[in-house]
């Protein structure tokens, strides 16, 4: 029998990712000026991002969550999106931002903003904390980006593997050996 063993290895650090996070918030809001932005957050990959990205965004800020699904517990997405959960707030005539953990193929992203869309939100703009375009099966637009990642599995602040590695406080990529 055959085991398989994961590492980790550090791609993207704890202080990279507040310090992105804090010019993020800062450029959003000068983006909005004053208005009340509903940030949707997509669960539950995105849930650490949006907290660290609501506290660096200034002024009146509001949050939701959907959850969306498209992985199971595999590491490619299955291009099957399904809606877990919806929102519970209206973004009916609200300046919307879209709060996501990875980009990839741009399937689930392009759902959800059809979606927003059905709403009839004022706006609805897009926050990516990280971007995989080597992936990207549809073109969708991403208005403010964390960082470019290359087309390798990643877990941490928040991103999981079959339910692990969520509470890394740093992003990093699976790495899985084959082991005795």
């Amino acid at each position: 029998m055959v085991m398989v063993q994961s590492t980790i290895k550090p791609l993207i650090s704890e202080e990279q990712i507040a310090a992105r996070i804090a010019e993020m918030g800062r450029q959003i809001r000068e983006d909005y000026s004053d208005t009340n932005i509903l940030l949707v957050g997509v669960l539950k990959g995105a849930a650490v991002f949006l907290s660290d990205l609501l506290r660096a965004i200034d002024g009146a800020v509001d949050y939701d969550f959907v959850a969306i699904s498209s992985y199971g517990n595999g590491t490619r997405t299955s291009g099957v999106v399904r809606i877990l959960k919806d929102l519970d707030e209206s973004p009916v005539g609200r300046d919307v931002l879209i709060v996501e953990d990875i980009v990839d193929s741009g399937l689930t992203l392009q759902f959800l903003l059809e979606n927003m869309k059905m709403h009839r939100t004022a706006s609805v703009k897009v926050c990516a904390l990280l971007d995989k375009v080597a992936r990207r099966v549809v073109d969708v637009p991403i208005d403010y980006r964390g960082f470019e990642v290359p087309d390798v599995f990643v877990v941490g602040y928040g991103m999981d593997y079959a339910g692990l590695y969520r509470n890394l406080p740093y992003i990093g990529v699976l790495e899985q050996e084959a082991g005795s």
